[in-house]
């Protein structure tokens, strides 16, 4: 199984956070939330991913580059040519393929350039700036259960605002302080898709996702919803940085499943 992951937006609303660096990169206890996307994968035994780049790929590429040796200590002989020899040190076992998508792809045009690295008849798919404890596990037999082309994975929004209930008498009877939406759910991304979907992905480079091709899916019934009721949250503003930095700096981060996944593997 693989997990493609499109990392290629410019993220103009995380600006004011990290200005000279993609979204994908924005930091959540000194790792770029990207890492966290894909620690949330491979806890499950997804460690083969495919990222679609676009807006400052070097940026991701070179992190990636010298994962190893940013966390290793190495001796450098540069009368000998310049060898490393790495001392130690952990390293995921993850195998990447980065994908140059184009700067200005739309995501559905992102998924449609990336098909040629696609290896199986199944695959995930999400966003590299939402981070979630969503069951990856149950998400895939979920999916392999309905038959469908497609399964979405729907959360409930964070709540960003106070709501009101109010009578016929314009009278506040309740006010909650930021509650999750009570309308329902909305698309968290974290996607299973048949390989067959692709066919419905035109190679137009403005192509987005989120329109067309997905509601065509849902209109030809072969979408289904996988209802995900705990934690997840995106990176889209300031205070999204700094509340995800929070949980994580505070130990209490719902997202870090790789911790339990460890010690399952350990007992």
């Amino acid at each position: 199984m693989q997990a493609v992951i499109l990392c290629g937006g410019q993220g103009t609303r995380i600006r004011d956070v990290a200005e000279d660096i993609p979204k994908p990169m924005v930091p959540i206890g000194g790792r770029p939330i990207l890492w966290h996307v894909m620690k949330i994968y491979a806890s499950h035994g997804i460690k083969d991913f495919v990222l679609c780049l676009g807006y400052k790929s070097w940026s991701i590429k070179r992190y990636f580059l010298d994962y190893h040796l940013a966390g290793s200590d190495f001796t450098l002989d540069l009368g000998g040519g310049g060898s490393v020899d790495v001392h130690g040190g952990d390293c995921e076992d993850w195998r990447i393929t980065m994908a140059e998508t184009g700067e200005e792809t739309m995501t559905g045009g992102r998924v449609r350039r990336i098909e040629k690295y696609l290896r199986g008849d199944r695959f995930c798919l999400t966003y590299a700036d939402g981070v979630g404890d969503v069951d990856i596990g149950r998400l895939l037999k979920f999916h392999a259960a309905h038959g469908k082309t497609g399964t979405v994975t729907a959360v409930q929004q964070p709540g960003r605002f106070g709501e009101l209930e109010i009578d016929g008498a314009h009278t506040v009877n309740e006010f909650a302080e930021k509650p999750a939406v009570s309308k329902g759910f909305i698309s968290g991304g974290y996607f299973v898709f048949e390989r067959r979907f692709l066919k419905r992905l035109s190679s137009d480079p403005k192509l987005t996702l989120e329109q067309a091709p997905l509601m065509r899916l849902a209109r030809d019934g072969e979408l289904a919803a996988f209802e995900h009721e705990g934690f997840w949250h995106p990176m889209d503003g300031i205070r999204d940085y700094k509340y995800l930095n929070d949980l994580w700096a505070r130990n209490s981060a719902p997202w870090r499943t790789w911790d339990a996944a460890q010690s399952r593997a350990a007992a």
